[in-house]
């Protein structure tokens, strides 16, 4: 059997935390508090023999909050860090919010400082994020196929048949014990985008233990993972589209012709001679991988749209700093060069998630059809096919969410959302049995917070009382 639950004994980490970078509504921060705690919960829910998992959580109290209730946050990825997602969101949410809830956020088993998954070096994934292997012909098919089967290597060697441990459905397990901890008798959620899947597969496996849980940018339930991948990359050719009406629009950006026509030269001049930067300290130059990297980071906000302007503009003119800038925030790495681990977590728990597949008969079928219908973002992104078909074999496939909840669960779809496009709001609201859907006409990824006080309005007030949104309900651009 496996080990009883823990109680969540917090002390006081403010330090940790630059919290005088965050944009706090006046009088905010001297009310707030930051403590953590660390848990351990079971790597293997069936296996009590196994070594225990340390889960970090982080609280953030308002001194007006009197209640006990918790608000546990997820940001998606997989192989986002749900500590710094509460932190960040104390800035962002209202009073109301914060006086009916402690924010609370955890680091999901494998990510962050929650007993992180690390299998590559830093200069690895330098090197990683810069392949760009054409799979259309078979010296890049080749070096695509060495370059996963070099990453699931060295995972499996360091972890060996733990890896297996680290998915969706062990965390979701996790979440329930995180619950207990805090002394909590249903949950109350907020997932984004992956934290969608966390919180409705948690639904599923516990439906009368949800108070309230909203999922915003919903990962759809009822695609498989090609066909999930495929619309991602519909949705990004979608959002860039939008980026180019919009800076055809605006100076300077409108100095760069046909944006689109800039972003394809640039990838064939930069794998031809990679782009220097003129950032202090840098040495890396930016192939074709980088600056589709770069223009996809953007295309998560329309706040980005004028750095990506500027940066393209810059890359014509051979300087890629701006480029990096973006793929660099994608990915997640320093200023000092050193990444985070949500690579790492990333390829792991998707394909621990994943089942066997696919075959290289697949792959080369998926490229050709991917570079035709996404002609900016296809052939760059096939490579990523071959990443969980040589990985271990023990995988723990998502359960499809039927999650029939005493109370009905609020899905927020986007209707221009690039990462979670708006059929997988509906699909998993359909899936989950008891959900109520909220629709925002907006644009980049997910909805709340993203400037509507319509979407704002209605998640907060679900979440305090309880009230859905009327059904059909759109939130105006």
């Amino acid at each position: 059997m496996p080990s009883p639950p823990q109680q969540a004994r917090f002390t006081d980490c403010s330090s940790l935390f630059d919290l005088s970078s965050l944009p706090f509504p006046p009088g905010r921060a001297e009310r707030l508090s930051v403590s953590c705690a660390r848990i351990n919960v079971p790597s293997d829910y069936q296996n009590a023999s196994g070594k225990p998992i340390a889960l970090e959580l982080v609280k953030v109290h308002d001194s007006k909050n009197t209640t006990s209730n918790a608000l546990v946050v997820n940001p998606g990825g997989p192989g986002g860090s749900g500590v710094e997602l509460a932190v960040g969101l104390a800035a962002q949410v209202s009073d109301r919010l914060l006086a009916h809830f402690d924010l609370l956020g955890f680091d999901p088993r494998g990510v962050g400082l929650s007993s992180p998954v690390s299998c590559i070096s830093d200069g690895e994934k330098d090197k990683l994020n810069s392949a760009n292997p054409d799979v259309l012909t078979a010296p890049g098919l080749a070096e695509a196929k060495r370059l996963a089967l070099d990453v699931a290597a060295k995972c499996n060697a360091k972890y060996g048949s733990s890896l297996a441990d680290f998915n969706t459905v062990q965390t979701a397990k996790d979440i329930d014990r995180i619950r207990e901890a805090v002394g909590n008798d249903q949950l109350n959620y907020l997932g984004f985008s992956y934290g969608t899947e966390l919180g409705s597969v948690y639904a599923h496996l516990f439906p009368n233990r949800v108070k309230v849980a909203v999922l915003d940018g919903a990962v759809d339930p009822l695609s498989d993972d090609i066909t999930s991948f495929a619309n991602q990359l519909k949705g990004f050719e979608g959002a860039f589209d939008q980026f180019r009406d919009d800076c055809l629009k605006r100076s300077p950006c409108n100095s760069l012709g046909d944006p689109r026509q800039v972003v394809y030269d640039l990838v064939k001049r930069a794998n031809q001679s990679p782009i220097k930067s003129s950032e202090s300290g840098e040495s890396r130059t930016a192939t074709g991988s980088i600056v589709l990297t770069g223009v996809l980071s953007a295309l998560y906000s329309q706040a980005e749209w004028p750095a990506l302007g500027q940066a393209l503009i810059d890359a014509k003119g051979a300087d890629a700093k701006g480029l990096f800038r973006l793929a660099d925030r994608y990915n997640q790495r320093g200023p000092g060069g050193h990444y985070s681990n949500i690579s790492d977590a990333n390829t792991t728990i998707n394909c621990n998630d994943a089942k066997p597949g696919p075959s290289d008969a697949t792959i080369k079928t998926t490229a050709v059809t991917w570079a035709k219908a996404y002609p900016m973002f296809g052939l760059w992104a096939a490579p990523s096919l071959f990443s969980c078909q040589v990985w271990q074999p023990r995988r723990t496939p998502v359960p499809l969410p039927s999650a029939p909840t005493p109370k009905q669960v609020l899905v927020i779809g986007n209707l221009h959302d690039p990462a979670t496009p708006y059929q997988g709001a509906k699909d998993l609201t359909k899936a989950m049995g008891n959900a109520r859907l909220l629709t925002w006409d907006g644009e980049g990824h997910t909805s709340y917070l993203q400037g509507s006080s319509c979407v704002d309005n209605y998640v907060e007030e679900y979440l305090i009382a309880g009230t859905v949104p009327p059904p059909g309900k759109t939130c105006p651009r």
